[in-house]
């Protein structure tokens, strides 16, 4: 009997060994601060140009990148991916405003758009490591 082979068989995979236990390197909380800090200064600029004006940060939200240094892990990987993830989209988003802006181009509906598509993707982060 032959197996159907699609693009989710992994009869041929190769399966990598499991993580080895002791210590693992200590997260880089300065480092991830400063990425949040940024995203956090585009989405206040699409927050401006949305005719929104600068959001006051929370406690919660300005206190992820120490928490997921805490949990250290699985949950500071996915949560600096989150970030950088999040930075991807807002750079081209945030470029293509301000160019339109220059051109004296009204922005408003696509920068609201933006600044929703940058609270669901920074909720979704947050979820990763919620306050106590």
């Amino acid at each position: 009997m032959s197996a159907i082979a699609h693009e989710f068989d992994l009869s041929q995979a190769t399966m990598l060994p499991p993580v080895e236990p002791g210590p693992r390197a200590v997260p880089d909380v300065g480092e991830l601060a400063n990425r949040w800090d940024a995203v956090h200064e585009a989405g206040a600029a699409v927050g401006n140009l949305a005719q929104l004006g600068r959001e006051t940060v929370s406690q919660e939200v300005a206190s992820l990148p120490l928490r997921a240094a805490e949990q250290g892990g699985w949950q500071y990987e996915m949560v600096a991916r989150g970030i950088d993830d999040l930075a991807a989209v807002m750079q081209p988003g945030l470029r293509a405003l301000l160019s339109l802006t220059a051109q004296g181009q009204d922005t408003t509906a696509a920068a609201l758009t933006l600044w929703r598509e940058f609270h669901t993707a920074r909720g979704a982060i947050l979820a990763l490591v919620p306050a106590e």
